[in-house]
């Protein structure tokens, strides 16, 4: 591809990825955003929960002043608690609710243009009723954040069965579920993440084509799944081209040009695209960001 794949996608990081120690709220948030907030590779950075309220205005203004987009993912807020919205226990359900609704309060107060979340674990046995806690949870959010303005609500696609076994899940079921919560909620829709299709079980095609209306977020990455005994088995993100990896360049190319032909990635308002990468063992944030950005520029000229 001879244009730039700026005009095609804003390009964006997942913040408490490449930097795990702020994925709780605290640690050295306003130096590494800061490190992103001056690279104008990126359009965007996605972040989560920001615990202190000095730290998350100082980030907000941080952003507005470079023109860098927000994203907010609520996942950690979910993954780092062990609750689950689409919990059968009432009380388990309501907490998870309410954590993710203190997650759009704060994703407003950001000036965020999305909110992304993710479904909980389940047991096959009660599968149908877990899908339609989500259904219930997931109603509540969307029209909680419609009543505080127009931000998006993004479901993410994860595994089911390998990590961190979500309901949703495959594509048939993400398409069933977004089908259904878009019928009341027009600010609903899907996030992919290539990292995750591998964990699925299915090609780039069959995750993308019969979503194609419905994704308004992207997230590119690795996994290594192969063998339980390998290093960096399962959901971890590791860098492209990590030994035992299924993503690399080749991958991401097939990636871009199946989003193309879907119409996903466009010119006509171009979807929020992150990296979503995490350093392994010691390995250096910056070196991961660097092999990121190069890998989606090798990608990019291959289409």
């Amino acid at each position: 591809m001879n244009e730039s794949l700026h005009a095609y996608m804003r390009v964006g990081i997942v913040h408490f990825m490449a930097w795990p120690s702020t994925i709780k709220g605290e640690g050295p948030i306003l130096e590494t955003v800061r490190r992103i907030a001056t690279d104008d590779y990126f359009d965007a950075i996605e972040l989560t929960w920001i615990k202190d309220g000095a730290t998350r205005a100082q980030v907000g203004k941080m952003a507005r002043c470079a023109k860098l987009d927000i994203g907010y993912g609520a996942q950690p807020r979910l993954l780092t608690t062990g609750l689950n919205i689409n919990e059968l226990d009432e009380e388990g359900w309501r907490k998870a609710v309410a954590t993710l609704k203190e997650g759009i309060d704060e994703a407003y107060e950001l000036g965020a243009s999305g909110f992304a979340y993710l479904s909980g674990k389940y047991a096959e046995a009660t599968k149908e009723a877990s899908y339609q806690a989500l259904l219930k949870s997931t109603r509540e959010i969307c029209a909680y954040a419609a009543s505080r303005g127009t931000m998006p609500v993004n479901l993410e696609i994860f595994d089911y069965d390998i990590d961190k076994k979500s309901l949703i899940g495959p594509t048939e079921l993400a398409l069933r579920f977004a089908q259904e919560i878009k019928q009341e909620h027009k600010n609903f829709g899907l996030l992919v993440d290539l990292s995750h299709i591998p964990m699925y079980r299915e090609s780039a095609e069959a995750a993308v084509l019969p979503i194609r209306d419905l994704i308004r977020h992207v997230h590119i990455g690795n996994t290594v799944i192969q063998d339980p005994s390998l290093t960096a088995y399962g959901d971890t993100h590791p860098r492209f081209g990590f030994e035992g990896g299924e993503n690399d360049v080749l991958q991401v190319a097939e990636f871009l040009r199946v989003l193309l032909f879907a119409g996903v990635l466009r010119k006509d308002n171009p979807p929020l695209f992150s990296f979503e990468v995490k350093p392994w063992g010691d390995e250096d944030p910056e070196l991961v960001i660097a092999n990121a950005k190069r890998t989606l520029n090798q990608a990019w000229a291959l289409v």
